[in-house]
């Protein structure tokens, strides 16, 4: 079952995230061996996630450990869709409007991810002026969702394409990594703009 609307030949190459249950099996091992042969990613982690409770009865067989990828071409992820699909939901970020990238000498350590209900010009505007000014942000951008998942859920999600991803370089604990990306919420709520979380990938271990 594939959730929401995909354009199958997007007009331009999307990067963005994918994200794959990872329960030591061999679908697991075959997905991130398929992911390290392929040249369309350019980096794997496995991850810890941390999903909000506002966001658990829309994937309810959610779990906490991932295998995400970092990829160049949302096309290629969505033509072999069926290599990463079993009884639990992946995730698919593709980023359609990217805001900034820089250059940071820490590594890579988080990626965090909300949803708005609303996200006229005025909101999106709000919301980048924001971010830009956040130093421990490598890259961010404006994301669609797709799922895919044998089991179809009850609840389709319906905030798909109001999707802020932040990346963030940081060499501090997950724990203070947390509280400032909660910090980056609250100042684009005070803006009066409601940045909801989504989910949050803690990076444990690099694989490519």
């Amino acid at each position: 079952v594939i959730l929401n609307a995909i354009v199958l030949e997007p007009t331009h190459k999307k990067i963005g995230y994918i994200c794959v249950p990872y329960k030591h099996d061999n679908f697991s091992v075959s997905v991130k061996d398929y992911w390290t042969l392929s040249k369309n990613f350019s980096s794997i982690y496995f991850v810890t996630a941390t999903f909000s409770d506002d966001i658990k009865p829309y994937f309810p067989s959610s779990t906490n450990h991932y295998l995400l990828g970092k990829f160049n071409d949302d096309a290629d992820i969505i033509k072999n869709h069926k290599k990463f699909m079993n009884d639990s939901p992946s995730f698919v970020f593709s980023i359609n409007d990217e805001l900034f990238e820089r250059n940071i000498k820490q590594m890579q350590r988080f990626v965090s991810i909300y949803y708005v209900e609303f996200n006229d010009q005025e909101a999106i505007s709000d919301i980048s002026n924001v971010i830009v000014k956040k130093d421990r942000i490598q890259q961010a951008g404006f994301a669609h969702l797709s799922v895919f998942c044998e089991n179809k859920p009850k609840f389709t999600f319906p905030y798909s394409d109001r999707i802020i991803i932040l990346e963030v370089a940081d060499d501090r604990s997950p724990q203070s990594i947390c509280k400032y990306c909660e910090k980056t919420r609250q100042d684009i709520s005070r803006k009066g703009v409601v940045m909801n979380n989504l989910v949050s990938f803690s990076l444990l271990e690099k694989l490519k």
